[in-house]
């Protein structure tokens, strides 16, 4: 996501520019057949406006549909980051005379695995999704390294080699990993080394996991219903489509103004109008790995700083850069 106060003008026009280019290329093209042809196939402007509200409201339902989903992802992160702290004190705070230092390490390192399973299984393309190529991500070169190396490198150290190769004969890694984790306190409590109530607490907050992790699955498979996605770009096209035809109509009436103004007005308005369903499109997946989306890979590493501090480790991986002002 970018963190900066604002993007810059050039930076909104970069991301934009198609839709900018060509609305100018289409509108100078009904110009040049208005002056040659010299049949006055303008449009009242009344109607086209009328259409153009009916857009704008769909425009602004879509976005804040998207808003939404976005908005309850960062929610969500905000939970698993507030739960991950409260487990790891929960664990650490256990009697050393019962519950052995090694174990609550190998407890508080199955977590971040989990964490860093969970953040790979999300940034997973769909059909749906925009699923650019890696090698754009041209302005955060930290995190499009992360993406090439993939989960093995970042979970194998939360992992024993025995635990890794088990975990791969599942499809769903973070579910089964907490399922472990759930077993683990299962087995200490059978010796008598954790009371029945320390163990049910904890187990809460493993079914905590279990609920951010399946709300961010649904957000991650259910997509912003696609009735509603293609029909505000269609009918976004439609409106787009006869703005020229009523600026000829508003124009050509004018002895102060020339029709060719039709060019410059039309583009900036067929562009302002694909730029707002531009960011509704790509606010509604939150997980896609985009320059706008919810950081979870700055997320997750807060988490891990955070609890590997509380273990008393010495190699604690640095936090994740603000790079060109994006954070992943």
């Amino acid at each position: 996501m970018y963190v900066k106060r604002n993007y810059s003008l050039w930076m909104t026009v970069r991301w934009s520019k198609k839709s900018l280019i060509n609305g100018l290329i289409y509108s100078a093209v009904i110009v040049i057949l208005y002056e040659i042809s010299h049949i006055p196939f303008s449009l009242p402007w009344q109607p086209i406006s009328v259409i153009g509200v009916a857009v704008a409201f769909f425009l602004g339902f879509k976005n804040n549909s998207s808003y939404d989903r976005a908005w309850e992802a960062r929610k969500i992160w905000g939970a698993i980051v507030n739960d991950s702290r409260t487990f790891a004190t929960a664990i650490l705070s256990l009697p050393g005379s019962e519950v052995t230092f090694s174990w609550k390490k190998e407890m508080i390192f199955r977590h971040l695995a989990w964490l860093v399973a969970l953040k790979h299984a999300l940034r997973k393309g769909k059909s749906w999704e925009h699923n650019l190529p890696i090698e754009n991500m041209v302005f955060t070169p930290s995190f499009k390294e992360e993406i090439k190396e993939g989960l093995n490198p970042e979970i194998k150290k939360y992992l024993s080699t025995e635990e890794w190769e088990q975990l791969q004969t599942f499809s769903n890694f973070p579910t089964h990993l907490l399922k472990r984790q759930s077993l683990e306190l299962e087995k200490i409590h059978q010796t008598g080394n954790l009371d029945s109530y320390k163990q049910v607490w904890l187990h809460q907050l493993i079914s905590r996991f279990y609920d951010t992790q399946g709300m961010s699955e649904r957000i991650k498979n259910f997509p912003f219903p696609r009735q509603y996605a293609s029909t505000g770009l269609w009918i976004t096209y439609i409106f787009c489509a006869l703005i020229p035809f009523g600026l000829l109509d508003i124009f050509e009436q004018s002895p102060a103004m020339h029709y060719w103004l039709t060019v410059p007005f039309s583009g900036i308005i067929i562009w302002i109008f694909f730029l707002v369903d531009r960011i509704g499109d790509y606010s509604e997946n939150p997980f896609e790995a985009g320059y706008n989306d919810v950081p979870i890979s700055s997320i997750t590493r807060v988490i891990e700083i955070d609890l590997l501090e509380m273990l008393g480790e010495k190699d604690i991986p640095e936090s994740y850069p603000v790079e060109n002002g994006f954070l992943m």
